[in-house]
């Protein structure tokens, strides 16, 4: 008699051993290799000298660096928060009332997603700048004094930047959510109204509890997106005015290519890659609780 495929388990390790390999070579090795380098003080030219842990007691220490990850944590308000609220009653409306041509607006609202992030980045900054069109509107309609260069604004920074995530992730976001949604099955839905439910009524009832995994996938990526988001803010404020934009990505680049600090740039790369880890896992571990 055969035996299943798989079996014996070491022939079921070939199977998977190509895929490993790939994995540990682009992935595993580099993010030992920055484990490593971060234990060094080193230019990225010269010999390195060994630090132990020192940058990453400069993580703790260090007040830009400080902000920078408490920067990237406002803007998982903006990439996560937002879009998931938005996403929800935009998928929960289109849903319910059934609207003509769904695919094209799905395909309208999941646009920005196959947007090169620096083609976007580009846009929204003619759009924020001094004598760009959003500072034309409110002109227009007698709001000068709200009017501004809005990423030169220590204060409006940081949000408009948020915004631009925002507007990047709610299609993704209401895309996923529709599909969840499209999966629950209309006896739920006469079910809940049959026992008196409206509309918020059967959304809390009906729909949240079923599209509580397309919400953890959501979530999840975007959380993901807001903690490594770089490219947006190089192009449009390189961290600045002053530090006021500056995310851990951010000074990624700039510790390690512009001021020379390899092992310090290495240090926040780990930092965010494990603070990262337990925010995904924290979503996860709610969303199978939830579902349980």
């Amino acid at each position: 008699m055969s035996s299943p495929p798989g079996e014996p388990r070491r022939i079921g390790y070939l199977y998977i051993l190509p895929a490993l390999l790939v994995y540990g070579a682009f992935l595993l090795y580099p993010l030992l290799r920055a484990v490593h380098l971060s234990l060094f003080e080193w230019n990225g030219i010269t010999l390195a000298r060994f630090v132990g842990l020192s940058n990453y007691a400069d993580v703790v220490r260090d007040a830009g660096l400080r902000a920078a990850f408490g920067h990237a944590l406002v803007l998982i308000i903006f990439y996560a928060v937002f879009p998931v609220l938005i996403g929800l009653a935009l998928a929960s409306v289109l849903q319910r009332a059934r609207v003509r041509g769904l695919g094209f607006f799905r395909t309208i609202v999941f646009l920005p997603q196959v947007v090169a992030m620096v083609v976007v980045a580009v846009a929204w900054r003619h759009i924020y700048a001094p004598d760009g069109p959003l500072n034309d509107v409110l002109r227009a309609i007698g709001l000068d004094s709200v009017a501004r260069g809005w990423l030169g604004d220590y204060t409006f920074a940081l949000p408009a930047v948020g915004v631009i995530g925002t507007w990047f992730e709610t299609g993704l976001v209401t895309v996923l959510l529709l599909a969840g949604m499209s999966r629950i099955p209309r006896e739920r839905y006469e079910a809940a109204r049959l026992d008196g439910a409206g509309p918020f009524a059967e959304f809390f009832a009906v729909v949240l509890p079923a599209v509580r995994g397309e919400i953890a996938v959501a979530v999840t990526l975007t959380v993901i997106a807001a903690l490594r988001t770089f490219d947006l803010v190089y192009i449009t404020t390189s961290g600045g005015p002053g530090t006021s934009t500056s995310v851990p990505s951010y000074e990624v680049y700039h510790r390690a290519f512009e001021l020379g600090q390899v092992g310090s740039a290495a240090a926040i790369g780990v930092c965010l890659t494990v603070l990262i880890f337990v925010i995904t896992l924290g979503v996860n571990r709610l969303a199978d609780r939830g579902t349980a």
